[in-house]
């Protein structure tokens, strides 16, 4: 894989062009890659503008969808929430493995201090 295959997806899954990042996870592009440049991956970028399709797409072959973004991190989910795509928050949800009980602890007493 080489970067501008990665940039070319990274941007098809930003404009929505399904059949060009389709391409590019067909050849070997890793979907959780994250150029020095860019910090982001095509996951989150492709649920910020709005192309679950894409979304879809990338999570069925490979994407991970606990993975924060390097530049803003935002994890696929936050995005999903913040950008309201409704139908993404469900199926992220199923997809992201169980909390430990440790993060449980820290989110019942993070909600008991507000």
């Amino acid at each position: 894989m080489s970067a501008g295959d990665w940039k070319e997806m990274y941007l098809a899954a930003s404009s929505g062009d399904f059949e060009l990042v389709k391409y590019h996870i067909i050849n070997g592009v890793n979907p959780n890659y994250q150029h020095p440049e860019i910090l982001s991956t095509s996951l989150v970028a492709s649920i910020i503008a709005g192309h679950d399709d894409i979304a879809l797409f990338l999570l069925e072959n490979g994407a991970d969808p606990a993975l924060e973004s390097e530049f803003d991190g935002l994890t696929p989910l936050q995005a999903a929430k913040a950008y309201k795509r409704t139908a993404l928050i469900e199926v992220l949800e199923k997809k992201l493995p169980p909390k430990t009980w440790w993060q449980r602890l820290k989110g019942s007493l993070l909600r008991s201090d507000t």
